[in-house]
């Protein structure tokens, strides 16, 4: 979603060709954003009982048992049926012996096993209660597709206990729903019209200080959020929950719990952003401050060199929620330079470990940039330029990211122009120029018009670095495109180039 299609640039000589040119970045952008939203995260997860020593030592060992048999699967539901003061330590057994993928199978088609402990997870005896529902929370983490109609009976008491006075309760509750969620359309289908949302948000409403049971309701929202129809069905009535407040209020990470709830959140976030709706009420809530705000914190954290922790993991789905939402017509306020120098420190410090990340961060760049004199000043201010050439001798889209965000600055005239020419932007164009992409040769094409149109001094400064031939060698030897525009260059630019070229053939 590059912000570029709202820049206007001042090279207008020829008005079809640049036409043709934005219709296919147009196209191009299109093809990302559906990318970027089919790259979805769903995914089961297993809460673990950290409040019992013997499943840390045990678990992996009885992950991989060999499976119970139906006849002992049925004397388990029996033992448990038969009451006592055991019943809690058969549970947990239960739970224990569930963790074999066909001993999950083999419980899902023995009778009244589902009706057993729905009823032991609605029991007055708490301790009944919680390790019911995590055997339930075991076998919501199964990946055979009948998992999720099996634990479907369960649905309405788990979203009972999202209000529990247990903590412990209400969180195996949320993993659990959040394991169902993406398991058919039909149980997510049957959750909503059970109320799902509003029990998360009344769930994050009176949890809100406890960021466990936060991280949770992030964690069940970004399932329900990533359905394919989740635009019609599902953000509607979450927009209307009151639960995007405290969604946004939860994207500052707390240095003593860590980053997950606010990792969790912020995909919550990036998929309504994402979501083709409109925004401007997400921007009215503050989330666009808000993810600025979040920025600018943990670019002072990666400026002393902390690059650990899994930090990226938060950073990532920010910068996409503040191009986006920069896109929707979001604004920052200009004089604030910090976003500037944190997507730039980004863009730099994760080059070597996850370039991919640095892409991204230059993405947000051009957005920040499009359009705003404001930013592009502040770059020439925080002597960015040399940063952004740097990036242009890199492949994997960096290089295309630089370009767009140099042309940004570049619209905005003479001044600008001359700025990124004494940066020896020109040098770095001559060398774009020769590369094999052919989206890096086009926009180098665009930059470096804006360059010459700027001032003859840099036309003679890029005849004495030997361009001429460059945009000759474009013109007969590359794709249409590239030549249209390297004949446009060089017709209002150097036409003593062109006639002595008309003489010769």
């Amino acid at each position: 979603m590059w912000r570029l299609k709202t820049l206007h640039h001042k090279a207008s000589g020829s008005a079809s060709d640049l036409e043709e040119f934005k219709r296919k970045r147009r196209e191009f952008e299109k093809a990302l954003r559906q990318a970027r939203r089919d790259r979805q995260l769903i995914s089961k997860r297993l809460l673990q009982n950290v409040d019992e020593e013997e499943d840390k030592e045990d678990s992996m060992e009885e992950s991989g048992s060999t499976p119970l048999s139906p006849e002992q699967v049925r004397e388990m539901i029996c033992g448990v049926q038969s009451g006592g003061e055991e019943k809690a330590a058969r549970l947990s057994s239960l739970r224990k012996a569930l963790r074999n993928p066909e001993t999950q199978l083999t419980f899902f088609k023995s009778e009244n096993s589902m009706h057993m402990l729905i009823g032991q997870l609605s029991a007055p005896n708490g301790q009944c209660q919680l390790e019911a529902a995590r055997c339930l929370h075991q076998l919501s983490h199964s990946t055979h597709p009948s998992a999720g109609q099996a634990c479907l009976p369960a649905g309405p008491y788990l979203l009972t206990y999202l209000s529990s006075q247990s903590t412990k309760l209400t969180e195996l509750c949320l993993y659990t729903l959040g394991n169902l969620c993406p398991d058919s359309a039909v149980v997510r289908e049957k959750l909503l019209a059970q109320g799902i949302v509003s029990a998360l948000a009344n769930c994050i409403n009176n949890q809100r200080y406890n960021l466990a049971v936060v991280e949770a309701v992030g964690f069940t929202l970004s399932q329900l959020l990533q359905a394919k129809d989740a635009a019609e069905k599902i953000i509607p009535a979450v927009m209307a929950s009151g639960i995007v407040p405290h969604v946004i209020s939860a994207l500052t990470p707390d240095p003593e719990f860590g980053f997950g709830p606010a990792i969790e959140c912020m995909w919550c976030l990036h998929y309504l952003v994402s979501s083709n709706l409109d925004n401007s009420m997400l921007i009215a809530l503050g989330a666009l401050s808000q993810c600025s705000a979040v920025l600018i914190t943990l670019g002072g954290a990666v400026a002393q060199g902390n690059l650990e922790g899994g930090m990226e993991l938060l950073i990532w789905p920010l910068l996409r929620c503040l191009g986006n939402l920069l896109v929707s017509g979001g604004d920052v306020m200009p004089e604030d330079t910090r976003l500037l120098a944190t997507l730039c420190l980004f863009s730099q410090a994760y080059l070597r470990l996850h370039p991919a990340l640095s892409r991204e961060s230059l993405w947000a760049l051009n957005n920040l940039t499009a359009g705003s004199s404001g930013f592009c000043s502040g770059l020439l201010l925080l002597n960015m330029v040399p940063i952004l050439i740097q990036f242009l001798s890199f492949s994997k889209g960096m290089n295309s990211m630089a370009l767009r965000v140099l042309g940004n600055i570049a619209h905005h005239g003479t001044e600008y122009c001359v700025r990124l020419t004494q940066a020896g932007l020109l040098t770095a164009l001559c060398a774009t120029l020769k590369m094999a992409e052919p989206d890096v040769v086009t926009l180098s094409l665009e930059v470096l018009y804006m360059l010459l149109s700027s001032s003859p001094q840099v036309i003679e400064e890029f005849t004495r670095l030997n361009g001429v031939p460059l945009l000759e060698a474009i013109q007969y030897n590359s794709e249409e495109e590239q030549r249209v525009k390297a004949a446009y260059i060089l017709d209002h630019h150097f036409p003593s180039f062109s006639e002595v070229e008309s003489i010769s053939t």
